[in-house]
């Protein structure tokens, strides 16, 4: 299936020169939806994981869907504020600013084996700091997934021997 066919692309958001990629619309179609997360859980079978975690909003979308089809847990990496129990916290920079991720203290029990999802690999900033957040908890990365990868940001050369995959991209 040519899934960038479902994915919108919208010039100049957030801001001028930037062509976002909006997931929305494939989101809201439920055969390609469900598509895509099979053949994201068909990218990554092949790995000892368990548990996924993603970071928030739209790592939710592709991260829990992904831990249901697996039958393992997901964890929520939140922005700074928004869990209620006893956090870790890490600031990173975004394509455009910066911001703060935090995880619970007990997320993560030490040697477990951690994919990180998302919908989208650009710079990797986020995904650099939800491995660190993973890593302090004594959690083992053991690969990270995508929907999008804006490749010629080559985002993944910032992670050393965590595999990455990607089920589009531009």
């Amino acid at each position: 299936m040519n899934f960038k066919e479902h994915i919108r692309v919208i010039p100049d958001f957030p801001q001028p020169g930037i062509r976002f990629k909006d997931i929305t619309t494939l989101l809201q179609n439920g055969p390609v939806y469900r598509e895509a997360i099979d053949q994201m859980k068909a990218l990554i079978k092949e790995k000892q994981i368990d548990v996924i975690a993603g970071p928030e909003a739209r790592g939710f979308v592709i991260g829990a869907p992904l831990a249901y089809s697996l039958g393992i847990g997901f964890i929520p990496i939140r922005k700074s504020g928004k869990l209620p129990g006893e956090t870790i916290e890490a600031d990173y920079a975004l394509e455009y600013g910066k911001d703060k991720l935090a995880m619970h203290k007990d997320a993560i029990k030490p040697g477990q084996k951690v994919l990180i999802a998302d919908d989208l690999l650009a710079t990797g900033g986020t995904i650099q700091t939800s491995i660190d957040l993973i890593k302090q908890l004594g959690g083992e990365v053991v690969g990270a997934a995508f929907l999008i990868e804006l490749s010629y940001l080559d985002g993944r050369s910032k992670f050393n021997g965590i595999d990455v995959v990607s089920l589009v991209q531009y």
